[in-house]
C-alpha cells in the first residue's frame, strides 16, 4: 500500500494545528504509521501461511483461522489509521474553502475588497467547529477501535495454541500461530499509543473550549468597563468632582 497521500495530508494539517495537535501528529507518523509500514506489515505477512494444524482434514486449517482471526490486525489498523485522518481532511477543505472564497471576492471587487477572513486558517466561526468536532471524532475512532481489538482478541494478546473442534475438524486439534511473541509486542505498542493519541485528543479539546471560554470573559469584561464610562455622574460625583477642581486652584488675594 502506498502511503505517500497519508504523509502529505499530515504535513498540510500541521500548519493549522496546536501544539497538541503537532504532538498528536508525529504520534500518528512516526509511531503508528512508519511502525506499521516498516514492521507490522512484514510479521503479519505470512499469518495464513503459517498457520499450522494438527491434522489433513481438508478445510479444517482455514475454519479454525477464520474462527480465530476474523479480521487480520494489519488491516483493522490501516482502516483505523484512514479513519483517524479523515477528520484531518475536512479541515484542510474548509480552510481551502476559505481561500477560494477569498479569492472569488478579489477577483470581482478587486484588490481593495473587504477581506472575509483576515486569516482564512485561523480557528474561527465554523473553521473552529470544524477543527473540534474532528478532534472528537478522532477520540471516538481510536476508542471503538480499542474495543474491536478488545473483544476480537481478549487482553489484545495471542496464544501460541489455540485448540480448534469446529466442522470439518475430525476433533479438538492444536493450532499453531506464527511468531505470536513478536505479534504481541507490536499490538500493545499500538495499543498504547492509541490510548495517548486518545489523551491528546482530549487535551487539545479542553485546551480550544477553554481558550474560547477565555476569549468570550475578556470580550464581555471590556465590554463592561466601556460601558461603565459611558453612564451619567450622580449628583454627589459631580459635587465631589468640583471640589476637587475648585481645591486646585489656590484661593486669589484681595488688593
Amino acid at each position: 500500500m502506498n502511503w505517500g497521500w497519508f504523509e502529505g495530508l499530515l504535513r498540510a494539517v500541521n500548519v493549522y494545528s496546536t501544539a497538541f495537535g503537532r504532538i498528536w501528529l508525529s504520534l500518528v507518523f512516526i509511531f503508528r504509521l512508519l511502525v506499521y509500514v516498516v514492521a507490522a506489515e512484514k510479521v503479519w505477512s505470512d499469518d495464513h501461511k503459517d498457520f499450522d494444524c494438527n491434522t489433513r482434514q481438508p478445510g479444517c486449517t482455514n475454519v479454525c483461522y477464520d474462527h480465530f482471526f476474523p479480521v487480520s490486525h494489519i488491516r483493522l489498523w490501516a482502516l483505523q489509521l484512514i479513519l483517524v485522518t479523515c477528520p484531518s481532511l475536512l479541515v484542510l477543505m474548509h480552510v481551502a474553502y476559505r481561500e477560494a472564497k477569498e479569492e472569488r471576492l478579489r477577483e470581482i471587487q478587486g484588490d481593495n475588497y473587504r477581506r472575509i477572513y483576515p486569516n482564512p486558517g485561523k480557528k474561527r466561526g465554523g473553521l473552529w467547529w470544524t477543527y473540534l468536532l474532528s478532534l472528537i471524532f478522532k477520540a471516538c475512532v481510536d476508542l471503538v477501535f480499542l474495543y474491536v481489538f478488545f473483544h476480537l482478541y481478549r487482553n489484545y494478546t495471542l496464544p501460541r495454541v489455540v485448540k480448534c473442534k469446529l466442522q470439518p475438524c475430525p476433533n479438538i486439534v492444536d493450532c499453531f500461530i506464527s511468531r505470536p511473541t513478536e505479534k504481541n509486542i507490536f499490538t500493545v505498542f499500538m495499543v498504547v499509543t492509541t490510548c495517548v493519541c486518545v489523551v491528546l485528543n482530549l487535551i487539545e479539546a479542553t485546551y480550544l473550549i477553554g481558550k474560547r471560554c477565555h476569549e468570550c470573559m475578556e470580550i464581555e469584561g471590556g465590554d463592561s468597563r466601556r460601558n461603565s464610562h459611558d453612564y451619567p455622574m450622580s449628583e454627589k460625583e459631580f459635587i465631589a468632582l468640583l471640589s476637587e477642581e475648585t481645591n486646585f486652584f489656590p484661593p486669589r488675594r484681595h488688593c
